[in-house]
């Protein structure tokens, strides 16, 4: 019982030939399969922990791509619905200079917002530690109310229950609805991720320990809080925990906050952790270290899911990252002890003087 089962929507990004443009003038776009929930049952998934995802996509040609590259990616797709009436909802992406993005979404007849209830499969989650989801496809729906009965059975089951709000205001006509809903879904969460740039609309505080007794007012063991390149922090009703972020090139940032949950959700199953209040500090720590390497290494690679690396990869990437920050910390003490022996001399030379 150590799979996670992810649900929501899966989309295409189209992401721009060429960076620091607007959207408008941007000319050209190279696909990509995305969809934050996806993205992060992908991240599991390549690390090595078996997932699912449930989701509808249009029986469409978009549709057709992304249950090929989710297969391609070890997903198991058999409880992705196909849909002739909806399509599969489609994302335009600007990239800044730095990797930062703008959206443009087309989903008005999604295929993601008709899953029902009736789509859930009884035995689902008999094989699942873990479900996760985000706020995308949490607006009035079908697809809303089938959260809810997952989220139902997996309480029921003591299943954990893992949710990323991941913010995306164009979607919303009610700024209002979409606070309300959040922190409606919050309250069965176990683990809660928020990032710097939502604290403020989802809990009205500007500093994350001033919105933590709200966080924990209900079922939460953790609220992660991430900070980008920064790094994160993990809160436990007893404590925190933090680790630094790394400071790397970035080439695009989609995905980097779904394969930072993805790997932290990961190390949990991996680690087969029943009870999260029972984790060491230092053992958090070194999850979110992992976490924050994960989503690093994403972000030097165009696109999500399809930057995201398999175990062996990231393996590899941080024996070459760690092998770096020791050259950097050997010419730091160099430079450190030539300063001191400049000092020593000069004091000498003062001395004799």
């Amino acid at each position: 019982k150590n799979k996670l089962c992810g649900i929501g929507e899966a989309l295409i990004d189209f992401i721009p030939e060429v960076k620091g443009q607007r959207l408008k003038d941007v000319p050209s776009f190279k696909r990509v399969a995305g969809g934050a929930p996806a993205n992060v049952v992908g991240a599991v998934t390549k690390l090595g922990i078996p997932s699912k995802f449930l989701t509808k996509l249009g029986d469409d040609p978009f549709g057709d791509y992304i249950v090929e590259v989710l297969d391609e990616a070890g997903i198991d797709t058999s409880n992705i619905a196909r849909d002739k009436e909806g399509e599969t909802a489609l994302a335009f992406v600007s990239l800044a200079s730095d990797g930062n993005r703008d959206f443009k979404f087309y989903r008005k007849n999604s295929a993601d917002l008709r899953y029902s209830v009736e789509d859930i499969p009884a035995d689902i989650l008999n094989d699942c530690g873990m479900i996760h989801f985000c706020s995308v496809d949490l607006v009035e729906s079908p697809m809303k109310e089938a959260h809810k009965k997952l989220i139902d059975m997996a309480i029921a089951q003591n299943v954990k229950v893992s949710f990323d709000p991941n913010l995306r205001f164009s979607l919303w006509d009610d700024l209002d609805q979409l606070k309300e809903t959040v922190n409606d879904f919050l309250k069965y969460a176990d683990i809660i991720k928020i990032s710097d740039e939502e604290l403020e609309f989802i809990t009205g505080h500007t500093d994350i320990k001033d919105a933590l007794d709200g966080l924990f007012a209900d079922r939460a063991k953790y609220v992660i809080y991430t900070k980008g390149a920064d790094g994160a922090e993990v809160y436990t009703r007893n404590g925190m925990v933090e680790a630094s972020g790394y400071k790397i090139d970035v080439r695009d940032t989609t995905g980097a906050g779904d394969s930072f949950i993805g790997a932290f959700l990961y190390c949990l199953l991996n680690d087969e952790v029943e009870d999260l209040e029972s984790v060491s500090d230092d053992t958090l720590r070194n999850y979110l270290d992992f976490a924050n390497a994960y989503a690093a290494n994403t972000t030097t690679k165009e696109g999500a899911l399809a930057a995201m690396a398999d175990r062996a990869e990231m393996d590899e990437w941080m024996k070459t990252l760690n092998k770096s920050l020791n050259i950097i910390e050997e010419r730091r003490a160099e430079c450190y002890d030539l300063a001191l022996l400049f000092f020593v001399v000069e004091a000498f030379s003062h001395n004799i003087s």
